[in-house]
């Protein structure tokens, strides 16, 4: 038997504790220490996930025992947190997104791969059993050429989070909403249609309180040509998923409550697919345990997540000054 890989969860919040439990579900890793500045939650999750409590982020660094950090901390303070894992040699599982500006994205890449250590970023949506479905008949030829898709991600945040939570804040997470759940689906669109070169964007706030847009809309334009459109909402009734992708010979057409349906060229009706439900995150945790076993590679590192947050900075531009704007403007700025 393989023994775990030996991991500390740092910045403990919601999003931690679903990694945690993740955690529990496979025999591939295990969490022996944690951080974070409040002494009361850090104790609570030790006490929770039978961990030790580390009395600081140092601490865990110099521990030559731990291989691994599950970074869930605040997005402005990826960079430095993921830099010191770096220099102490441990890898890092980072909580999307990678970094709030593309200077501090490549920063964070580039010292991951100076101290020779993995970094893989969070985006656990792709792995879903419906998208991969669709991934592998595109990779197959059977779609054709691929020349749209639309896609909606949208959840109800009211009273989910305090007023003043980073969250709400632009310096924290720009593009609010863009950035926060939008940037999930666009990883999808992205890993089915092709890269994204140009954005047309617009957003409201509507019903969250702080300084962000809580509705969003993007146009992606990607290399191929194909034109994807993109909505995301913190401010809907109720959770609901849609993406549509469109080819010249097949389609597949996918939403939370309907499912999966396939249809292809010259047929007048769609078929079911029945796609057996995965578990994403485990599934993106084991990905990372292999790598620290030195067997695999992040099918997420930090140079894609770097594209992936310049498509939406991209976004939050072209917002503010209302004009298409190039993912390579953004990126010669870094």
């Amino acid at each position: 038997m393989t023994e775990p890989v030996r991991v500390a969860s740092i910045g403990i919040g919601w999003w931690s504790n679903v990694l945690a439990d993740a955690v529990k579900r496979t025999p591939e890793m295990e969490i022996v220490s944690c951080f974070t500045r409040s002494e009361d939650k850090r104790k609570a999750f030790a006490e929770e996930y039978d961990c030790k409590p580390a009395e600081s982020y140092e601490e865990i660094l110099k521990d030559d025992s731990i291989q691994g950090i599950i970074n869930t901390t605040p997005n402005n303070v990826h960079f430095e947190t993921t830099r010191d894992a770096a220099a102490a040699g441990k890898h890092v599982f980072l909580d999307k997104p990678i970094a709030v500006n593309v200077k501090d994205s490549l920063a964070t890449t580039h010292a991951c791969e100076e101290h020779g250590v993995h970094l893989s970023v969070g985006f656990q949506r792709r792995r879903e059993s419906h998208f991969r479905w669709i991934q592998e008949k595109i990779a197959a030829g059977e779609f054709g050429k691929l020349v749209q898709a639309e896609a909606n991600i949208s959840r109800d945040r009211v009273g989910q989070f305090e007023p003043g939570h980073w969250r709400y804040q632009a310096e924290h997470m720009p593009g609010g909403v863009m950035l926060q759940i939008g940037s999930h689906y666009l990883d999808v669109l992205e890993m089915l249609m092709g890269p994204v070169v140009s954005v047309s964007a617009r957003t409201s706030q509507l019903v969250l309180p702080g300084d962000n847009p809580d509705v969003a809309n993007l146009v992606l334009e990607h290399e191929n040509g194909a034109l994807s459109n993109l909505t995301a909402c913190y401010a809907s009734a109720s959770e609901y998923y849609m993406m549509n992708i469109y080819g010249k010979e097949a389609s597949a057409y996918y939403d939370l409550f309907e499912g999966l349906r396939h249809l292809t060229r010259g047929n007048t009706h769609s078929d079911k697919i029945t796609c057996e439900k995965n578990d994403t995150i485990v599934e993106q945790l084991d990905e990372f345990a292999e790598c620290i076993r030195g067997n695999a590679t992040p099918e997420c590192d930090g140079h894609w997540a770097t594209h992936s947050l310049s498509v939406i900075l991209a976004g939050v531009r072209s917002d503010k000054e209302k004009r298409s704007v190039d993912v390579a403007e953004i990126m010669a700025e870094a």
